[in-house]
């Protein structure tokens, strides 16, 4: 009885518009460890569906020159980023003795957007139901520290809103982690985070008709078609000015749903988990993030990526 109470009041914060998304994360990982969860199954479904009905939302914010902008001049360095992170996650995989599947995994949950590239890419890959866990698992907890570490390590680098939006869009996994960070940073950054982060999470796409291809099976493609409205929500934004006084408030609403998302993704990191993930995945996990987290802060302060 006192979880549920808990667990709902603590959701009624994160949904009032006063909780911060670092704030909100860091509640739900304190209940998530302390708690069990009362409504897990349901928090988990709900939270995927709220994460994109939010991204969507974000959109009505954001203007589709911008966009566009952030989307081209993002491409190159995505492609590159994604190669590097494959290639390196694999290479420690393999030195750390973590089974291929979830070397696998973790390689392509860090190289485009986390979670929901293992979602998809996991069962065309062939992996089980413990080898998605410990995947999951292992980008969930990195997920978290970025969030509540990354706008401290901007500032103390002076990094402009252009360049944390970037940095975060390379080096933070999941979509909902990027807004959060990012959100907290400044609205620039939000909008830079955004877009590169949701071109980059395109290639959950690609990446999936190779493994297909791979293993010479039949894959079902779970389109992102969130992105897609998410454009269409900027082409509103920019061209049809009519809805202009109703855009801020979808946009806002978005953010709230955004906190939520990151309330119940911290609600579904329970100590189970951590010890479900192992260390030696975790570690190929952290060792993997530090490494692209590091290059791409470089490259960025040296002037060798920018947008």
């Amino acid at each position: 009885m006192i979880p549920t109470i808990l667990f709902l009041l603590a959701l009624g914060f994160a949904a009032s518009g006063r909780a911060s998304p670092p704030l909100a994360l860091a509640i739900g990982l304190a209940f998530g460890l302390l708690f069990k969860n009362p409504f897990a199954v349901p928090a988990t479904k709900f939270s995927r569906w709220l994460l994109q009905a939010s991204v969507v939302g974000l959109g009505f914010g954001m203007n589709l020159h911008e966009v566009v902008r952030a989307g081209r001049g993002g491409f190159v360095y995505t492609l590159l980023g994604i190669l590097f992170a494959m290639i390196a996650g694999m290479v420690l995989g393999a030195l750390l003795g973590v089974q291929r599947k979830p070397a696998f995994l973790i390689s392509t949950g860090t190289a485009i957007c986390g979670g929901s590239a293992i979602a998809a890419v996991g069962p065309v890959a062939g992996a089980s139901d413990e080898e998605m866990a410990v995947s999951l698992g292992t980008i969930f907890v990195l997920n978290s520290v970025a969030l509540l570490t990354f706008p401290f390590i901007g500032a103390y680098y002076h990094l402009s809103q252009s360049q944390f939006g970037l940095w975060a869009a390379l080096a933070i996994h999941d979509t909902s982690s990027v807004v959060g960070a990012a959100a907290k940073y400044g609205a620039v950054a939000l909008a830079v985070g955004t877009t590169v982060k949701l071109a980059r999470a395109l290639w959950i796409v690609p990446m999936t008709l190779i493994t297909a291809l791979a293993r010479h099976t039949k894959a079902k493609i779970q389109w992102p078609w969130f992105i897609v409205l998410f454009c269409l929500a900027a082409v509103f934004n920019t061209y049809i000015r009519a809805g202009a006084t109703v855009y801020p408030w979808i946009t806002k609403v978005a953010h709230i749903g955004m906190t939520v998302t990151l309330f119940l993704i911290g609600t579904g990191i329970s100590i189970a988990t951590v010890k479900q993930v192992g260390p030696r995945p975790l570690l190929q996990g952290i060792l993997l993030w530090l490494l692209v987290s590091v290059t791409s802060l470089w490259l960025i302060r040296v002037g060798w990526i920018s947008l």
